[in-house]
């Protein structure tokens, strides 16, 4: 019987029948998309203050101190009760040059941290500051058209876009076009990505057909690098099992097995387990855009049989997923290869290999988390030999 079917809960701990994620057909209304541009459960208590700086990397201190006066800049200082500026204050002077900054570095920097962070900061409603992925900005688009988006977005003191990024020609001109709009109407802006502004696009598509946005997209942001190494894994005892960053020096083993993973998804309150390839065939079924509520409830994920992606569209929606998930703070339990394992030397080679990697070091993650909670239910008999587990530290993407 595939894992993503129901499963008989008389022989299974504790009862507990889990749900499917394959069995989901979730439908976003365009409503919901709006009331969610606010930063996701992982980033809702970050603040500046909270953000530990490398002290190896001084660029990270100062992307705090930037960040923090570009908020003040937008509406800090002090306020009166209910919101409103005494007469007798001046309001902030307008953030000199662009009116946007562009925070670059690898993956697990802390680039998502301090862009909620900075959304966090700034002296503005909920719904007059928008925070979301570059993703779901695209598919508010599709959902609430380009003129009704502009309006809905154009009283905003700021718009916050995490993982910037430029997969194909109709998104560059899209984006240029509504961003330019934004702007026009006093938006601030402030996005996250990998790639610096000028650079977006390259290995991709053929982005030098597009230089005058690409440019133009780049003319509305100052670039702030921050350079560091992945915090997800630094200074942690060994990974869970099987889910070690091979790169990071330290060994991976033997992955749990089917019957663990199995076993666990039948013990733990609201889990989900599904085949790996049945899973990666209903995502091609289901719109990125709604891959956040296909999760609405779940606890932790349990996948059997994991196996690399055979091409590159199914590797791109996998990202999608676990940049879901990491954001929802939603554990995950599998079998199969390690997630290192998971992307091709040719992709891990290509346009999209910082997506890959990042989704690398985000399911990694995951998969610590739930390993502890695994490891107190699983018996030597039935898994592999555990590694070191260890929590993980406070959320700095």
């Amino acid at each position: 019987m595939s894992p993503s079917a129901s499963t008989s809960t008389a022989d299974t701990p504790g009862g507990i029948a889990p749900g499917a994620l394959t069995g989901r057909e979730p439908r976003v209304p365009a409503e919901r998309l709006v009331a969610e541009l606010v930063p996701p459960p992982r980033f809702d208590a970050v603040r500046f203050s909270t953000y530990v700086p490398d002290p190896a990397r001084p660029s990270q201190a100062e992307a705090v101190r930037v960040l923090a006066a570009f908020a003040a800049g937008l509406g800090g200082g002090a306020t009166a009760v209910g919101g409103r500026r005494p007469w007798w204050r001046r309001a902030p002077k307008e953030p000199a040059g662009p009116r946007g900054v562009y925070l670059d570095g690898g993956f697990g920097v802390g680039k998502t941290h301090l862009l909620a962070s900075l959304w966090h900061a700034t002296e503005a409603a909920p719904g007059l500051k928008g925070f979301c992925t570059f993703v779901e900005l695209t598919n508010l688009v599709g959902a609430l058209g380009f003129q009704q988006t502009v309006r809905t977005l154009g009283d905003h003191r700021l718009l916050c876009i995490d993982e910037f990024e430029l997969d194909d020609p109709g998104d560059t001109v899209l984006v240029s076009s509504l961003l330019g709009k934004l702007v026009d109407s006093g938006v601030a802006l402030a996005a996250t990505s990998n790639t610096l502004p000028g650079k977006l696009g390259e290995g991709r598509f053929a982005a030098a057909d597009f230089l005058r946005e690409i440019q133009g997209l780049a003319d509305r942001f100052r670039p702030l690098r921050i350079d560091g190494d992945d915090y997800r894994h630094r200074g942690l005892p060994a990974s869970p099992a099987g889910y070690a960053l091979t790169g990071g020096g330290t060994p991976t083993s033997a992955p749990l097995t089917d019957a663990a993973v199995t076993r666990a998804a039948h013990t733990v309150p609201c889990a989900t387990l599904d085949a790996f390839p049945d899973l990666l065939g209903h995502l091609a079924r289901v719109h990125p855009s709604r891959y956040g509520a296909l999760t609405d409830g779940v606890r932790t994920v349990c996948l059997t049989g994991v196996r690399p992606v055979a091409d590159e569209a199914t590797a791109l929606r996998l990202v999608v997923l676990a940049d879901r998930l990491y954001d929802r703070e939603i554990p995950v339990l599998a079998s199969g290869v390690p997630f290192d394992r998971l992307f091709g030397d040719n992709m891990l080679a290509g346009g999209y290999r910082k997506k890959y990697f990042r989704a690398i070091s985000r399911l990694t993650a995951l998969a610590r988390d739930a390993r502890p909670d695994v490891e107190k239910r699983d018996t030597p008999d039935d898994s592999a030999t555990a590694g070191g587990s260890g929590g993980t530290p406070p959320p700095q993407e």
